[in-house]
């Protein structure tokens, strides 16, 4: 049995460890790999085409685990759960978790270097992402010791009536319970906010974790992980199963099938979120389920302009277009499109392309070359249906494989694969309408549903249309909005369930009825 809580994650590269103050965050090498194991490498996505043909794209080689190892950490996140679970009090938890997160925070600026060196996003996005993170974190610590946590719950007047009178009988009693062993899979575009939004309230309620994080950023996890035991998390409570694109299914597969698992949480595309529930069916586990969005951003006819400008600038380009809450579809009211369309084109031009470890870059790469290559068939596709490109368009060959231009097209086809599927790049879809109706019909006409924003300077229209849209989230005249105490989460086929706030910590409790006869 390879005992995964001591054995290394990863060997990076000198080009990763020479550019940080603490390398011992990556563990302890690779050098005691047995016959039997493999490894599979990371890259930068920032990269020059270059360096990717003569390998010096590579960052680092990282342990690449299967079925057994993944049905081992289950069992190591089992035998854990009692005394995490049962012997360990709420606060302890708080406490334990309070002091992951301070140890993040002291090695942010490694933590931001690794994220952007496996991500591409750029360095100051990176750091903003490590606050973010850490926020879950600390959100759910307080709510560990909460009523909305395990061994809270509450009493209600009992309805039963004591022989021979009217007095009530008995007490009801619920109680909340961890649920207990949870599977986490977490996507690549936010390697750290997407660990902690899950394992923070997981921890706080008592459950044990088991995480396999993208084989494409799985650096990030592997920090958070030596820094969970340097904060004293106990062994089995955090577990961390790295695989490359081939073992991710036998891992997931296990998961989803593996009995001791109670609950299963996944950030990442609408069509895994459908085959890890199926494959879920069969132990009928809890799910919560973050998949895929198409975002409708709408500027009504009476929006403060630079205020809309400035929002879809937030939306949109933020990790070069690659959030599932990112904006794809734009509805512009006809009599401000120009306005707008020359507003935004202006904020385009200033967006500064390029490795996100240089200075003043404001917009990296896409995560790889595959998705440049579909983004630019449905830039292609639109144009030809008669979009017209006002900016942008086409890959930047010149800086990497993985480079798009910050593009905007205007008089985009509903029936477009670049309006009617979720974009995931930095390319602004443009549509115009004329009435409030019109632009609801837009908006919601999408078998997803997770986020929306719309920008209108009209009290009853916000009111009226932020409850007529189909999305678990909606943001009004401002185009970031998550935060750790707000819920996160779609409707339609974006998924089940809320991250984050207090309801966060919900998914990871079961509710125990005691009527007690007194």
């Amino acid at each position: 049995m390879v005992n995964i809580e001591l054995a290394a994650f990863c060997t990076a590269t000198s080009a990763v460890t020479s550019l940080l103050n603490d390398p011992s965050l990556l563990g302890e090498g690779l050098s005691n790999l047995s016959g039997g194991e493999t490894t599979f490498k990371v890259v930068d996505p920032g990269a020059s085409a270059k360096q990717f043909g003569d390998g010096s794209a590579e960052i680092a080689q990282v342990r690449c685990m299967g079925r057994l190892e993944t049905k081992e950490a289950i069992e190591r996140a089992s035998a854990a759960l009692s005394g995490w679970k049962d012997g360990t009090t709420a606060l302890r938890r708080s406490t334990l978790i309070t002091k992951w997160s301070e140890l993040i925070k002291e090695n942010a600026e490694d933590i931001a270097t690794i994220m952007t060196l496996e991500s591409g996003k750029p360095l100051h996005e990176s750091r903003g992402e490590v606050t973010y993170g850490t926020s879950f974190l600390d959100y759910f610590a307080a709510e560990a010791v909460r009523p909305s946590s395990a061994g809270g719950g509450y009493m209600c007047p009992s309805p039963f009536t004591a022989p021979g009178g009217g007095a009530p009988r008995g007490k009801i009693m619920a109680i909340n319970e961890a649920v207990g062993v949870v599977a986490l899979i977490t996507p690549w575009n936010f390697p750290i906010a997407m660990i902690t939004r899950k394992a923070g309230p997981a921890l706080a309620a008592g459950c044990t974790t088991v995480l396999k994080p993208s084989e494409l950023t799985p650096l990030t996890a592997v920090v958070l992980s030596v820094l969970a035991k340097r904060a004293d998390i106990p062994d089995g409570v955090f577990e961390v199963v790295t695989a490359d694109r081939e073992s991710t299914k036998e891992v997931g597969h296990e998961m989803c099938t593996n009995s001791i698992v109670k609950k299963l949480s996944f950030t990442g595309s609408t069509v895994v979120g459908k085959l890890l529930m199926k494959l879920s069916s069969d132990s009928v586990k809890r799910l919560s389920l973050e998949l895929g969005g198409n975002a409708a951003f709408v500027v009504f006819e009476d929006a403060d302009i630079e205020q809309a400008v400035d929002a879809a600038m937030a939306s949109k380009f933020r990790n070069a277009g690659q959030t599932c809450v990112c904006s794809d579809r734009f509805l512009i009211h006809k009599s401000v499109e120009k306005e707008f369309v020359e507003k935004l084109t202006e904020k385009v031009k200033l967006l500064n392309v390029g490795h996100g470890m240089k200075d003043g870059v404001m917009m990296g790469p896409l995560i790889s070359s595959m998705p440049v290559e579909n983004l630019k068939k449905k830039v292609d596709q639109a144009i030809a249906e008669g979009a017209t490109s006002v900016i942008g368009g086409s890959p930047l060959a010149g800086l990497g494989p993985g480079y798009f231009a910050a593009s905007i097209l205007t008089g985009v086809n509903p029936s477009s694969s670049l309006w009617s599927t979720e974009t995931f790049g930095p390319v602004v879809a443009i549509k115009t309408f004329e009435t409030e109706e019109e632009a609801l019909s837009l908006a919601n006409d999408t078998p997803t549903g997770l986020a929306a924003y719309f920008c209108t300077r009209d009290i009853s229209r916000i009111f009226r249309f932020s409850s007529s849209l189909e999305n678990g989230i909606v943001g009004v005249n401002e185009g970031i909005i998550s935060n750790a105490g707000a819920p996160f989460g779609g409707v339609k086929e974006s998924g089940l369930g809320r991250e984050g706030s207090v309801v966060g910590i919900n998914e990871y409790v079961e509710t125990k009825y005691i009527f007690l006869n007194t």
